[in-house]
């Protein structure tokens, strides 16, 4: 250990910090999957294959080989860079480890890499009977595979060009009937296959408005050539596909150069038979910035990272992840002391990668940062003052503890909920947005445990105007409406797309989706005479039927073999399920909201999109996060102060060698564009007029307001632009965070730059600057004042010479003033939260 490890670690001590070593254990797959090991090692290398052994029926079906090297807990894809010998002619092997049978018969394939080898044994049969393609394991896996009938392509809702193929194969029918009978039949020819449309189309023989999917040499036109030649037999297959088999199914960490790896993929049936797939499987990644894929499974990383790889066939889904490293010239390990388990987890995870974390942010960055994170607003220019000049060492934490109290912390995340509940006017009224409001806000101040507050929401019933969580249901006004929701907020799952077919990227079947429904069916919402009022309460009885069958569907819950389906009001089953600590979701999905909110940037991003194809950066930071949750009995003020202490969260967000690629590990800060209502209430704090609303008392904060939709709509107002909407502001007709938009447009910095606001505040003799000129206050007083109202620090000395110079050059104090403040309020250290 070097003296630099050994003081660390004596500083570690000191500080009692607790050190949890957390070591994942790789399972072993079945007898069939277990690698064969190498005959010789040398220098404590060892090549494996997979699989050891391996019977191939009929002469279609390719095998790939995986061959892997292993050296000192490091492991290297060679598959490439061997060479192989079978000691029968019953086999070829190609140079990339795909073998083909030629006729039956059984071989043994010698693998040598440089001076190792190691060996797999083959066995064909079936090869004398014929083997026609298969519509559904064949035709169909290579139409979602070329992408023809993805989402964007012929699997759109209503195809392309005239020509509509179902999402990924999920209806046969429809693909049959569309592949075979549209167009007069003129997309398959049976007599010249070649001339097919299906075939000279996706390989850009004649035009085609999707580009060339493949070439005449590739196995997709192979499939669908022989296909069509065979009569396009379509007759749907007894035996049905249960499952697949991944390899490399552990999470693998390939070392730089060494970033290819092969992967294969064995399916499973119901006959027992098991057949390999690799060539007919689907690859994608979940972050096409680290690794792409090509289609015949083999990986390719890009940049430092982890990427899950996302491979399907037919309906079978699996995620292995993808860890990619590599080591920076000079690296030298350097971090801040971890203030708590957040710090441990993330530093561990940046130094894997080696990126290093960004220093502490100064006092002034500091205090902006937390008071917009906490109660949305700027600090006054005494409060930053005060902390700035305040030589404590706690006084971050002292500052936290006194913000997360203020009743503007309660104003500013009711908001936040707000716009997840969709709170507003229009769904469910002014009176009753004003209540739902209210509740939400009494429920973040008295720091409501979080699962007490989704049991409130969740089995509201009776009176709204008496139970204003009830208006939950009436937002989500319908089974669907309100079962989507549910599981958007409280699961994190986005299981809309598995409504009308099987989720595309996900196991959720639409099976399921109606499953989840059934919790949701029997509610009913009945309206009184009174205004606004709505009666919750639910049936005894009351069946969720499948579409396509017409079947029942029972009860579901994600991770559960089943759960009780007790007669009445199913809502108490599924909120048990939901808030019990063995679900990992609920205590996962809130963490990792908050982290959002804090951090600019979810472990899991977006954060209300959880799914296998969608890994958490920090998987080991997140399962923290939750069991401290969990532990502090869901105490949600608990979770925020432990990440508003930690070193991560008041890193500096500039991150080290200005390298950004290490954000998604948070190896710093994230800047991010104040949201539409702190841009406002920014701007009227610092020029001294702040905005004053409709439908709310005078003093209300924007950050503070109850709904999006408060004015009533008035004929004599279209076309005024609204900032707030221009700047992101959502209507909360969705609990989709994706209706807050961040991103940054023209039309944003057209009314930053000339816009309506801006300009009254500006330019209205009455705000704060210019009643200090007309007092006669120093200009370099104002100036000084504007700098510390809007960024919390001072002006540099260059910045304040050019500022006097200017005001010497302008006759008119006032406007010059204005122009001043102006470029003030345009400098992205003032748009961004940093």
């Amino acid at each position: 250990m070097s003296l630099a490890e050994m003081n660390l670690a004596d500083d570690w001590l000191r500080r009692g910090i607790i050190f949890f070593i957390f070591v994942t254990a790789s399972g072993i797959t079945d007898i069939a999957s277990v690698p064969s090991l190498a005959d010789q090692t040398t220098n404590q290398q060892l090549i494996t294959v997979y699989p050891a052994t391996y019977q191939i029926k009929g002469k279609r079906d390719p095998l790939q080989l995986i061959v892997t090297l292993s050296e000192k807990g490091q492991t290297l894809d060679v598959t490439r860079e061997c060479t192989y010998e079978a000691d029968t002619d019953v086999i070829n092997v190609t140079d990339t480890g795909l073998i083909m049978a030629k006729s039956n018969g059984e071989s043994t394939i010698t693998i040598r890499w440089k001076n190792l080898t190691c060996q797999t044994t083959v066995k064909v049969i079936g090869t004398e009977k014929p083997q026609p393609i298969s519509f559904d394991h064949d035709v169909l896996p290579v139409l979602a595979q070329t992408g023809c009938s993805g989402g964007s392509c012929h699997g759109a809702p209503h195809g392309k060009a005239g020509f509509r193929l179902s999402l990924f194969g999920s209806d046969r029918e429809l693909d049959r009937v569309s592949l075979t009978q549209e167009l007069y039949g003129r997309r398959i020819n049976p007599i010249e296959p070649a001339k097919s449309l299906l075939l000279q189309k996706p390989s850009m023989q004649i035009a085609h408005q999707g580009g060339k999917r493949f070439s005449v040499a590739e196995r997709p036109y192979r499939v669908l050539h022989d296909w069509i030649s065979e009569g396009c037999q379509n007759k749907k297959d007894d035996v049905a596909c249960i499952g697949i088999e991944v390899f490399p199914k552990e999470n693998r960490l390939l070392k730089s150069p060494g970033w290819k790896q092969q992967f294969s993929v064995i399916a499973s049936f119901a006959d027992g038979r098991k057949r390999d797939v690799t060539q007919l499987a689907k690859y994608e990644t979940s972050d096409p910035l680290v690794a792409v894929t090509n289609r015949t499974g083999l990986i390719t990383g890009l940049r430092r990272g982890e990427s899950a790889i996302i491979i399907r066939y037919l309906n079978h889904i699996e995620t292995p992840l993808m860890t990619f490293i590599k080591d920076a010239k000079d690296f030298q390990w350097a971090a801040p002391l971890p203030a708590n388990e957040v710090d441990i987890h993330v530093q561990a995870k940046l130094k894997k990668l080696q990126y290093l974390p960004a220093s502490q942010c100064k006092d002034h960055e500091f205090v902006r940062r937390i008071f917009l994170d906490t109660i949305g607003t700027l600090p006054s220019q005494a409060e930053s003052e005060a902390f700035v000049a305040d030589d404590r060492q706690n006084k971050r934490a002292l500052l936290i503890d006194e913000l997360l109290e203020r009743n503007e912390f309660a104003k500013f995340w009711a908001q936040k909920w707000g716009d997840l509940l969709r709170v507003s006017t229009k769904l469910i009224g002014t009176a009753s947005t004003h209540k739902f409001n209210r509740w939400l806000e009494h429920s973040v101040l008295s720091n409501q445990p979080y699962d007490s507050f989704a049991l409130d929401i969740l089995l509201a019933t009776g009176s709204t105007r008496q139970y204003p969580a009830g208006n939950f249901y009436r937002s989500a006004g319908d089974t669907s409406d309100a079962m989507e929701t549910a599981a958007q907020v409280f699961l994190g799952t986005r299981i809309q797309c598995a409504k009308c077919h099987n989720h595309p990227f996900e196991r959720w079947t639409q099976e399921n989706y109606y499953g989840l429904s059934a919790f949701f069916n029997r509610i009913e919402r009945s309206r009184t005479s009174r205004k606004e009022e709505v009666l919750l309460w639910s049936r005894n009885d009351g069946e969720v039927r499948l579409p396509t069958t017409g079947e029942t569907v029972k009860p579901w819950v994600p991770n559960a073999d089943s759960i009780a389906d007790l007669p009445g009001d199913r809502r108490q089953a599924f909120a048990s399920w939901l808030t019990t600590h063995d679900n990992p979701l609920f205590a996962r999905v809130e963490v990792n909201r908050i982290w959002t909110h804090l951090m600019g940037r979810g472990i899991v991003e977006p954060f209300d999109d959880f799914r296998d194809s969608n890994p958490p950066a920090n998987a080991a930071l997140l399962n923290s996060l939750a069991n401290m949750f969990v532990k502090s009995g869901y105490d949600r003020k608990a979770i925020i102060r432990i990440i508003l202490n930690s070193e991560t969260y008041q890193a500096s967000s500039q991150p080290v060698e200005n390298d950004q690629s290490g954000l998604k590990y948070a190896s710093h800060y994230n800047s991010r564009i104040l949201t539409a209502e702190q841009l406002v209430d920014a701007l009227g704090f610092v020029t001294g007029k702040p905005q004053q609303f409709f439908g709310v008392p005078k003093g209300t904060m924007a950050t503070w307001l109850p709904a999006p939709d408060l004015r009533p709509h008035d004929r004599g107002r279209i076309g005024d632009v609204e900032f707030l909407k221009v700047f992101g502001q959502p209507e909360r007709q969705s609990a989709c965070e994706c209706e807050r938009s961040d991103d940054v447009s023209l039309g944003q910095a057209l009314e930053l730059i000339n816009g309506k606001l801006v300009a009254e505040m500006l330019s209205d003799r009455s705000n704060t600057f210019h009643q200090q000129l007309d007092a006669g206050t120093d200009p370099t007083i104002i100036i000084e004042s504007l700098y510390r109202r809007a960024l919390c620090r001072s002006a540099s000395e260059a910045e304040m010479q050019i500022h006097s110079d200017y005001l010497a050059e302008r006759q008119d104090i006032h406007l010059a003033m204005e122009d001043i403040c102006w470029a003030i309020l345009n400098r992205t250290e003032f748009l961004f939260q940093h």
